[in-house]
Formats: structure tokens, sequence, C-alpha cells
């Protein structure tokens, strides 16, 4: 894969995982991959009916791409196991991390989910969540989806989880930098924000996402949630002093960078998607995380490119994603 051949809509097109609504590779699905070209799509339970129809939707997934001459997609999911597994039927469910207490057991839970998530022909799991909660995640937002109150040992627990799925090729996605286990509002709904300070989030949000990038973590996921006393105005995701100063610059992550679903409430009533986009492109963010919305999806695709092919636009920063991106893909998917 020749990644300085690709065309300004190919660029456009990697930087977006999205989401659809079908079972079968319809005409929603052909439009993402021919026409949008999108770098990888998320399952979730309304696309899956069985082991046997998801073996087939990710086997035609990727024979589109390629009758399109395309790379080969991510196909994404979020396994975590407990609150959150996608894969139920036919399928090992893991009571979820707060079950999970030594690394024998994040091993054995990465070495049955990468197997399992293999064969079906996925290749990204969003997952493991290093998100931290003191007091015994009294009134956390992520309650029920986080290891233990401990940084540290979440950090090595969620790094025993990242080794187990990339030993089988199946990309670990850590989330939500820089760690959203202390907030009480859930993003999905309203914006949510964090009153601690840098140090605050070094001795102890940050602990477990250093030890993901430790081990060579593939992905890390952004949340939306806004840290007043880093950066006032944007949350996250679409924070260059959180993304770039912070993920990149201080702790030197070279992996691919992906938001949350920016069709979440988080952002969707607060900002404007113009914005949003543009701030996405602005940081040293690799992917937007497009879930519910196909129309939304078109629109993000349009603004990447119409970014891109502006005489204004540093054009080597959407490159430089593409690079990770294409990299990524031969690591993991050849």
């Amino acid at each position: 894969m020749n990644y300085c051949n690709f065309t300004n809509e190919q660029i456009a097109g990697q930087m977006i995982i999205a989401g659809f609504y079908g079972t079968n590779p319809d005409e929603e699905l052909k439009f993402l991959i021919n026409t949008i070209k999108v770098g990888g799509v998320i399952l979730f339970s309304r696309n899956i009916e069985s082991s046997e129809q998801l073996e087939d939707i990710c086997f035609s997934i990727q024979k589109i791409a390629e009758s399109a001459g395309q790379p080969p997609l991510f196909i994404a999911i979020d396994q975590e196991g407990g609150k959150v597994a996608r894969l139920k039927k036919t399928f090992t469910v893991f009571s979820g991390a707060p079950y999970i207490k030594t690394p024998e057991q994040a091993e054995k839970f990465a070495e049955i989910t990468g197997a399992e998530l293999k064969q079906t022909g996925i290749n990204m799991n969003m997952a493991p969540v290093l998100d931290v909660a003191p007091n015994n995640f009294e009134n956390s937002a992520m309650e029920g989806r986080m290891f233990c109150s401990d940084p540290e040992q979440t950090g090595e627990l969620g790094a025993e989880v990242i080794r187990g799925l990339q030993k089988q090729n199946i990309i670990s996605v850590a989330k939500h930098f820089p760690g959203i286990g202390r907030t009480t509002v859930d993003s999905h709904v309203k914006l949510p924000d964090m009153i601690y300070n840098k140090f605050a989030l070094d001795t102890f949000e940050l602990i477990p996402f250093k030890a993901a990038i430790n081990v060579k973590a593939a992905g890390i996921m952004t949340s939306h949630i806004i840290y007043p006393k880093i950066d006032a105005i944007w949350p996250a995701s679409l924070s260059k002093k959180i993304v770039t100063n912070i993920l990149r610059t201080e702790l030197g992550y070279q992996g691919l960078v992906i938001t949350d679903d920016i069709n979440m409430g988080a952002l969707d009533k607060y900002y404007d998607f113009h914005r949003v986009i543009e701030r996405i492109l602005a940081t040293e963010t690799d992917i937007a995380l497009i879930c519910n919305n196909t129309s939304s999806v078109k629109q993000g695709f349009q603004l990447i490119l119409d970014f891109i092919q502006s005489s204004s636009f540093n054009k080597a920063r959407c490159k430089k994603s593409l690079q990770r991106i294409i990299k990524t893909k031969i690591k993991y998917l050849a």
C-alpha cells in the first residue's frame, strides 16, 4: 500500500471509521466504502444476527474494499465484556473488567476474545477501558466498566489485555484518554467536565495510559470530556493542549489517535459539526469515529476533503495521519 499515491478523497475517507445499520452488504455499506472511501467500519449489536452472518459481512466488507481498489478496512467493535459486549450469542462473554483481578485473568480474556474476533474477521477491539475512579467507583459514569480503583493495577491489567489482543493481530484501542473515571455525567448525553489539574492527572488518570504506550498500544481513543484547568474551551477529543501537547509530545505516543463517537451528545449538543471536524484536524488525531448517522459521515468526509483541498490548509498534517493509518493496516491487516 503506497500511501504516497492516495487521492485527496482517499485521504479524507481513511480518516473516518463509520457505523452503519444493515446486517448485510447493502447500498448504505457500499456507499460508505465505494463513495466515502472510509478507512473502517464499527459494528454494533444491530449489525449482528449470528456468528455465520457476522463472518459473511466482515468478508463482504473486505471484498467490496478490494474491488474498489481501497486498502483493507478496520473492522472495529466494542467487546469489553460485561456491560459493553456486542458479541453474545455463540461467543464467550466475560463478566467485564471489574472481575479481572490478575494478569493471568487479563491474559485469558485477551486470548479468548482475540481468537473469537479474529475468527469472524473483526480486526480492532475498542478495549481495554483504562479509566480509573477512586472510592470504589461511587457515582462514576464508568461504573461497571473499569478494572479497579488503583491506577497502577489498572495499567498492569490493561497492558496485559493489549499485549494479548495484539499478539493475535487484533488492534487494541485503549480508552478514554486522558481518563474519565472521576466523571459522573455520561458523555453520550451531555458534556461532562473534570476539574482536576495536570498534576492530578499525572498522578492518577495518566498512569494506565503510560502503561499502554509502553506496550505499544496500536490505538488510543480520546474522550469528549472538558478539562477546564488544562483547556477551558475544548474537550479532550478536540484539544491541541491534550492531544498534541500531552499525548503526542509529552508522552511520545506515535500510534493511532481515534476520537470517541462524534455523534454523541457531548459534542452534538454543544459544538457546530464544522467546528468539530476543524478541531479534529487541528490536533494530531488520525481518525474520527462517526457511529450513528450516515449523513454525518458524508458531511464529515466532505468537510475533511474541503480542508485538504484548501490552499491555506497544511496538507502534510493529514498525510501524517494517513501514514500512521496505513502503517497500522500493513502491520495488523496484511
